[in-house]
């Protein structure tokens, strides 16, 4: 079975809207998980700094988002029919 490629406007609509949809939930378990180790550093440790919390912010936060971004990517290129094409295109120039 064959799915529409990203040529579709409608079907690519719906391709990037589940790409959106994940990173949506990404960006609140990033959130969240971010909260999480700032409440936890903060009751070991004691008050921290606001650059602490900008760095676990964006260390936590950062790579939380950017393998959810990986993951929706890779999503999006199977789900939609890009691997099939690329595969098709190899296949047909080797000889």
């Amino acid at each position: 079975m064959t799915t529409p490629g990203l040529d579709d406007s409608e079907y690519a609509a719906f391709a990037w809207g589940r790409f959106r949809a994940i990173m949506a939930w990404m960006i609140s378990a990033a959130a969240a998980c971010s909260a999480g180790v700032i409440v936890v550093m903060a009751q070991l440790q004691g008050p921290l700094r606001v650059v602490t919390m900008l760095a676990v912010l964006g260390g936590v936060g950062g790579s939380i988002l950017l393998a959810g971004a990986l993951m929706g990517l890779v999503f999006l290129s199977s789900g939609s029919g890009h691997d099939e094409q690329v595969d098709r295109f190899n296949r047909d120039r080797l000889p």
